[in-house]
């Protein structure tokens, strides 16, 4: 059964016409003017309008622009008394599903009725795919992005085009506490109160209403980013008006697909480190130190922010391995590696650059700092005694070399090479020393990188 507005300024022709419609089992509601026509259009739905083209304070056309423009899915069918093609064709242009001359059949009413309903009921059923073929294809893209900024930018188009939210703030729960991802159609501000509000959340897998939206906006929805049992973060819903069942169930949707594609960065971003790691002293290794050496060269031409970087070679640890076994020797390895990383800030990067020797970047120091780190290495390593824990307690010390950008070098070869050569300048002289690049220093001989440095 359909609800069918009739519109028809004759008496008789809304008879007719309601008692044909009434009998094919629809719901009509049947009109004389255009006035409470359009009345009834504002406050009701209906799902076909059936209107005579000539009226006394208008004419039909009026009622089929109306009902196009504030109900696209309702059908309009024309019915006149003019049998001429102009009219005709100016309705089916309009968007009319029919146009019908009086004096119109039982039958070809019925049948213009049933034809437009199954038009729209068709194009209902294929909007409804599309839509679900829409929110498929985003999802996908969504959990398949592998790059957070790309993640972001899809993610942010998808809950705003398929859900018809006015805004949208997409929150993550890191593994350092929840953070602002990203954000489309609010200020800083109101996007810093919803990420506030997301953090008070506790984690679940329904949407949940925000009370007191920001203006002006009328709803605001949190929806959980959710796999597996566990919350990934929230994506905060802005809309201007209310929230249909169907926009919930689309954003949840998408929701789960969003923590699809996080809890995929995370795996990725654990692999990633794995192929930057030392496999036996869990340092980074060079792979990663010439990633981040690039970087770094980059961001400080164009900040003029100074960064140094350390090259350390331990002295005669081939002794180690002769008096104690390679085993005890690679368990040294991994222990200078934690003295260094206690020896420098969070943000700096330890490296191990193969055999005993390793690199540490200095990010935001001069040579000046450098030094004083240096030094602190340098002092640190020989009075601390090694593998204490397991009853020995081996001695040892090393040679440091000091290189700043862009003090000594301004490209990242250039700047390891230097500060290589100020720490052969110390294994050459006395070792356990500290040495910072100068431009007379001999080059380092190309068969010492070889094998682990026996002097």
């Amino acid at each position: 059964m359909a609800r069918i507005l009739l519109l028809d300024d004759e008496k008789v022709a809304r008879s007719v016409y309601g008692d044909f419609l009434t009998a094919a089992g629809h719901e009509v509601t049947a009109f004389s003017s255009l006035h409470d026509a359009k009345l009834a259009l504002a406050e009701q739905r209906f799902d076909a309008v059936v209107t005579d083209l000539i009226l006394p304070e208008g004419d039909g056309m009026e009622v089929l622009e109306y009902t196009r423009e504030t109900h696209p899915g309702t059908e309009v069918i024309v019915i006149t008394a003019l049998d001429k093609v102009a009219p005709a064709v100016r309705a089916i242009k309009s968007g009319a599903a029919e146009y019908l001359v009086k004096p119109v059949a039982p039958e070809a009413l019925q049948h213009a009725v049933a034809k437009a309903l199954s038009a729209r009921t068709l194009l209902k059923e294929n909007e409804s795919l599309r839509r679900y073929v829409e929110l498929l294809e985003n999802g996908q893209r969504i959990s398949t992005t592998l790059e957070h900024d790309k993640l972001m930018h899809h993610a942010l188009s998808a809950f705003t085009q398929l859900t018809g939210a006015a805004a949208c703030v997409i929150a993550g729960r890191p593994r350092d506490g929840q953070s602002v991802q990203a954000s489309q159609g609010v200020s800083e501000e109101v996007q810093q109160a919803l990420t506030a509000r997301a953090r008070q959340l506790d984690p679940g897998d329904q949407p949940v209403a925000l009370p007191d939206p920001p203006e002006p906006f009328k709803n605001a929805w949190a929806f959980p980013a959710t796999d597996g049992g566990v919350t990934f973060g929230w994506a905060v819903l802005l809309f201007s008006g209310g929230v249909p069942e169907s926009t919930k169930s689309s954003a949840t949707f998408l929701g789960k697909h969003l923590a699809l594609a996080w809890r995929n960065l995370g795996r990725f971003a654990e692999v990633e480190d794995l192929a930057y790691l030392d496999d036996h002293t869990r340092l980074f290794n060079m792979r990663y130190l010439e990633l981040v050496l690039e970087r770094e060269v980059k961001s400080s031409a164009q900040t003029g922010v100074s960064f140094s970087l350390l090259f350390l070679d331990l002295d005669l640890f081939k002794g180690v391995n002769d008096t104690h076994g390679h085993l005890v020797g690679s368990r040294l390895l991994v222990e200078v590696g934690r003295i260094l990383k206690g020896c420098v800030r969070d943000d700096d990067v330890v490296a191990r650059y193969g055999g005993d020797e390793y690199v540490v970047l200095l990010r935001g120091t001069d040579s000046g700092g450098a030094l004083k780190v240096a030094e602190r290495i340098r002092r640190t390593v020989e009075t601390h005694r090694f593998l204490a824990s397991e009853g020995l307690s081996v001695q040892l010390t090393t040679c440091v070399g000091v290189a700043s950008f862009p003090e000594h070098a301004t490209d990242k070869a250039a700047l390891l090479d230097m500060a290589d050569r100020a720490m052969y300048r110390g294994k050459r002289s006395t070792r356990n020393v500290v040495y910072i690049a100068a431009g007379n220093l001999d080059p380092t001989p190309p068969q010492r990188h070889s094998r682990s440095e026996a002097s």
